[in-house]
Order: C-alpha cells, then structure tokens, then sequence
C-alpha cells in the first residue's frame, strides 16, 4: 500500500506521515509539499531515514507535475493536508488560499480519477460551519451543519469541500471528507496561538490575544487527529463526512493562562489587542458519527495533552529558534538540493 500525502511537512501533515509509519509497517509513504513558509523539512529529517518514506518538492496546483507524479507513483490512497490555513494571513492576500485550497484540490482529484486511486481523503475544518453562539453551551456541528464561511481561509476550505462531494457525485470517485476542530500539539508552526505563546512566554515577550480572549475553540491533539484519518481511510465510508472534536472547548485567555501557569510565568505579560476582523465567537464539533461508527476515542484530554505540548517545545528549542530565525528555509537545500 502506498500512500500519498500532501502537506506532509507542515504542522498536521508531518504528524500523520510519523503516525502511518510506526501504525503501518508495510506501508509506503511518499510525501508531497511545495515547502512554502509553513513547511519545514526539517520537521521530516527523521522520517527521511526511514527507506519507506520519500518526498517529492511540487505545487499540488500544477497539473502537469502532479500527472507526472501520479503516473510514475501509482498512489493507493491519497490524504490532502495541503493548504494555506493562516486566517489572518487570508485576510491580508486571499488569492493564494484560493489556488492551493481550491485549484490544488481539483488537480489532485483529477488526477486520482485519471490513475484509478482508491481513497481520496479531504482533511478540511470546523471553520466551514463558521462559528456558535457564546451563550449556547448546548449547541455543536454535526455533519449536517450549514456551511456558513467567515473568511478567505474557511471560505476556500468550504469550497475544496462542495467540490470533493461534486466530484463523489458526478464521478462517483471515493472520495471521504473530515472536519477537524483546532490542533495543538509537536511540531505547530510558531504563529500560531498555543506555539506562539509558549515560544514568547520563555523570552518573556507580550503575548497578545485579540478582543478580550473570550473566542472559545475546541482543541483537538494532533495524534487524534492523526488516528481519526487512519480510521476513516480503512473503514470510513466513500461520499462520507466525519467531523473530528476533542470535547476540550477552551477559552483563548484560558489557555494562554494553562501554558503560562505550566511554564511558571506571569499573566502580566498577556496584552489585548485590536479583535480580528470576522473573528469566530466560538466553535464546538460532535463527533458521536466517527465514534458511533468507527469506534474513533480520543487519547488526550487538554489537560494532558496541552503539558505534554510545552514539554516539546521546551525540548525542541533548536527547531522552533531556527524557524523564527528563518534558518529553517535554507534546511531542503543544503540537505537535499543535490540529491
């Protein structure tokens, strides 16, 4: 068996090609990433030594490069993390969210079509559904929630989304789709919140929250995540939707307060700061189908898994300094250019 997957050196994708590995011994994974601003070879220089594992540096959008590539690999199963996912940064420029997360998608869907793939997986997010109100503990989205988009970035997820159901429809290709509430865990890239916090607070920079901290969001670990996908590449059913919640909804001020308290630092250093345009007041995922039918559990509860998230980020300090540094985008070159 072999598997492709796309984004594979950013945060999420990374995690999933470690967790394939060692879950699956007798699978190959080739690995397919542009290595844009989030993408980090050096977060793969371990699974590089693993003769099952290969990468290929393309732009999913090409497609020229991707038929070439689908030719030659004769991928069984294909999982797409491949997008740009900064909301702040599709606020600024959305015309590149709109290329990786839209066209990128296509391309890769056409090319499965083309070379008879088995399993095209969308790894998309809670994000389409837009957002819950703050007041309404009681309410969650389900598969069946309306897409209700909130900015550049959920809006092309949304958009990847209707087409792989178009495409499962017209095509009747195997297509399965799932939507994820927000990841903490190894290997996040510094500007996002929890990484952003824990890598200011040890300098004792500011830590700025937007608004007064009240967004809630429900924070899932990357190795659930990761474990979900695999079930719902195996067992899931094609056509399908499953939506990924780790049950652990959090106010943004209360965990830049938990990373804080486990880091020993004061809450003097949190700063508020102007709320970001169309910010979500709060999302929340039911995931009783990907329970119920697959038998999906979640390992970590927040509390467990958010220490264990600053334990590897006091351990890995080489590999997050190089990336606020930008050393990190000279790694692929120096290490594989020649090769």
């Amino acid at each position: 068996m072999k598997i492709l997957v796309t984004g594979g050196a950013g945060f999420i994708g990374s995690n999933f090609v470690y967790y394939m590995l060692e879950a699956h011994p007798d699978y190959d994974i080739l690995c397919v990433d542009l290595l844009t601003y989030a993408g980090n070879m050096e977060t793969l220089a371990e699974a590089m030594k693993n003769p099952r594992f290969s990468f290929v540096r393309a732009d999913i959008a090409d497609a020229a490069a991707m038929d070439g590539l689908f030719q030659r690999e004769q991928p069984d199963m294909v999982v797409n993390f491949a997008a740009e996912s900064h909301v702040d940064r599709s606020i600024v420029d959305p015309g590149i969210f709109l290329k990786t997360n839209i066209l990128g998608t296509q391309v890769l869907m056409d090319a499965c079509r083309k070379y008879g793939v088995k399993r095209f997986h969308q790894v998309s997010t809670d994000e389409v559904y837009g957002d819950l109100p703050l007041d309404r503990p009681d309410l969650f989205f389900h598969e069946d929630s309306p897409i209700h988009a909130s900015s550049p970035y959920s809006a092309s997820k949304a958009s990847a989304d209707l087409l792989a159901q178009a495409y499962s429809r017209t095509y009747h290709q195997p297509i399965t789709i799932s939507r994820c509430s927000n990841n903490y865990g190894p290997y996040h890239f510094p500007e996002k919140l929890i990484p952003l916090i824990i890598t200011r607070a040890l300098h004792d920079e500011s830590l700025p929250v937007y608004g007064k901290g009240e967004n809630v969001r429900d924070w899932l670990h990357v190795y659930d995540h990761c474990a979900a996908i695999d079930l719902i590449l195996h067992k899931g059913k094609a056509g399908e939707i499953y939506n990924i919640g780790g049950h652990n909804e959090r106010t943004n001020l209360d965990v830049v307060k938990t990373v804080l308290q486990i880091l020993g630092k004061p809450e003097s250093l949190i700063t508020f700061v102007t709320d970001r345009p169309g910010h979500d007041r709060r999302y929340a995922i039911d995931p009783a189908k990907l329970t119920g039918e697959l038998g999906w559990k979640p390992k970590y509860n927040f509390d467990t898994g958010i220490r264990q998230t600053v334990e590897w980020y006091l351990s890995h300090e080489d590999w997050w300094q190089r990336i606020i540094s930008g050393e990190y985008q000279d790694y692929y070159e120096k290490m594989y250019g020649d090769r």
